[in-house]
C-alpha cells in the first residue's frame, strides 16, 4: 500500500512539475513576444501577405524577417483609384507604356518567346516636377494588374551594420515570390544618385546590392519584376542606374491640348456651368503643370462657397452653392502668382538669396 502510494504521490509531482515548467515557458515567451520591436510591423505585414494570397489566388508565402518590413510597403491594385483615364493628356507616353509595360505583365504568354520580347527590367519617368510621374507610376500597376512595391527609403536604412543591404534584398526576393511586381522608387536620385567618395559606406553598399540584384548575374531575365522610377534630376543619376534603365519617357510640361484634356479631367466630376470655353482657360495657364491645373481649380472652388457664405449673411440662405464658373478660373488666374515664380522674382530682390535651392545650374529642373 505504501509503495502504491508513494508511486502516485510521484507521478502527482512529476505532473505538477510538469505543468509548471509548461507555464513558465508560456509566460516567458508571451513577455518576449510583447517586447519584440517589430511585433506590430510583423502583424501588419501578414495582413498585407493574405490580402496579396487572396487576390491572387494563390497559398500564403512564406517570408523572412526582412521581407516583412517590405510587406508593409506592398500596395493592393485594387486598392489604387487612379488610371490613364485619370491623367490627362500624355497620350503618346500612356500607348508606349501599355505596349512596353503593361502588355507584357498583362499577357505574359506572348513574351515568353525568345530574348527580345522578354519583360522589361526598367522604366523611368523624369521631367519638372508636377506634371504626373506619379500618377502615372500608379496608374500602371493599376491597369497591370501587378502587385506594387512602394519602396521607401527610410525603411531601408538600418543601425545595425548589414542590415541595409539584407532589407535590399528583401525587396527583390519578395518581388520574386508575389510576381508580376513593381517596385517603384519615387525620387530615385536621392537613392540612386552618383557615386561620390563622400558617401557613407552603407549607401554605396545599398546601392552596389540594388544594382547586382537588379541586373547581376543571377537575375532571372523571364521574371515578371521590373523596376519603375520617377525623378525631376535625372542628371544626378549613376551611369550605371540609367543603363539599367533601357525605357525612359520625359513627362513635361503640357501643351495647350494638354491643358485642355487635363482641365476637362479634373472637373470632369464637379459641379460646373455649361458652356465652359476650356480652350480660353488653358490659353491662359501657359507653362503651368497638372499640379498647377489643379491647384487653380481648387482655388476657384471657393468662389461659390464664399458666395453662399455672403448670401447667408445677407439673409438669403441657399441649400447649395452655384455652380463653379469660367468667371471663377478667370478670377484665379487673374489673381493668382504661381509659387515657382514668385520664389524666383524673391530670390531676384533678395540680396541674401545668392545660395537659395531653386537657384540651380540651366541643365537642372527647376522645382
Amino acid at each position: 500500500m505504501k509503495g502504491g502510494s508513494s508511486e502516485t504521490r510521484f507521478m502527482q509531482e512529476l505532473l505538477l512539475y510538469a505543468a509548471s515548467a509548461a507555464l513558465s515557458c508560456l509566460v516567458l515567451f508571451m513577455g518576449l513576444r510583447s517586447l519584440d520591436p517589430n511585433r506590430d510591423a510583423s502583424k501588419k505585414a501578414m495582413e498585407h501577405k493574405k490580402e496579396i494570397a487572396r487576390r491572387l489566388g494563390r497559398p500564403l508565402i512564406e517570408t523572412n524577417t526582412y521581407e516583412d518590413v517590405i510587406a508593409c510597403d506592398v500596395v493592393n491594385p485594387d486598392d489604387i483609384d487612379v488610371t490613364f483615364d485619370s491623367v490627362g493628356g500624355l497620350d503618346s507616353i500612356k500607348e508606349a507604356l501599355y505596349d512596353l509595360v503593361i502588355l507584357p505583365l498583362r499577357r505574359p504568354d506572348l513574351f515568353s518567346h525568345g530574348k527580345l520580347l522578354s519583360p522589361q527590367k526598367g522604366v523611368l519617368l523624369y521631367g519638372p516636377p508636377g506634371t504626373g510621374k506619379t500618377m502615372l507610376a500608379k496608374a500602371i500597376a493599376k491597369e497591370s494588374g501587378a502587385v506594387f512595391i512602394n519602396v521607401r527609403i527610410s525603411n531601408l536604412m538600418s543601425k545595425w551594420f548589414g542590415d541595409a543591404q539584407k532589407l535590399v534584398t528583401a525587396i527583390f526576393t519578395l518581388a520574386y515570390k508575389i510576381q508580376p511586381a513593381i517596385i517603384f522608387i519615387d525620387e530615385v536620385d536621392s537613392f540612386l544618385g552618383q557615386r561620390k567618395s563622400s558617401d557613407h559606406e552603407a549607401l554605396i553598399n545599398m546601392k552596389t546590392e540594388f544594382m547586382a540584384l537588379w541586373d547581376g548575374f543571377t537575375t532571372d531575365q523571364h521574371a515578371q519584376v521590373m523596376v519603375l522610377a520617377a525623378t525631376n534630376r535625372p542628371s544626378e543619376l549613376d551611369e550605371a542606374i540609367l543603363r539599367r534603365f533601357p525605357q525612359s519617357f520625359e513627362v513635361g510640361i503640357p501643351n495647350l491640348k494638354e491643358r485642355v484634356a487635363v482641365l476637362k479631367v479634373i472637373l470632369k466630376d464637379e459641379n460646373v456651368e455649361d458652356g465652359i470655353d476650356y480652350d480660353h482657360i488653358a490659353s491662359l495657364c501657359d507653362g503651368c503643370t497638372g499640379s498647377d491645373l489643379l491647384e487653380l481649380c481648387k482655388k476657384a472652388a471657393y468662389y461659390p462657397i464664399r458666395d453662399l457664405l455672403n448670401d447667408e449673411k445677407n439673409g438669403n440662405s441657399s441649400r447649395d452653392p452655384r455652380p463653379l464658373s469660367q468667371l471663377d478660373l478667370e478670377s484665379v488666374l487673374a489673381t493668382t502668382t504661381r509659387t515657382t515664380i514668385a520664389a524666383g522674382e524673391y530670390s531676384r530682390l533678395s540680396p541674401q538669396s545668392s545660395g537659395w535651392p531653386w537657384q540651380r545650374e540651366s541643365g537642372d529642373y527647376q522645382d
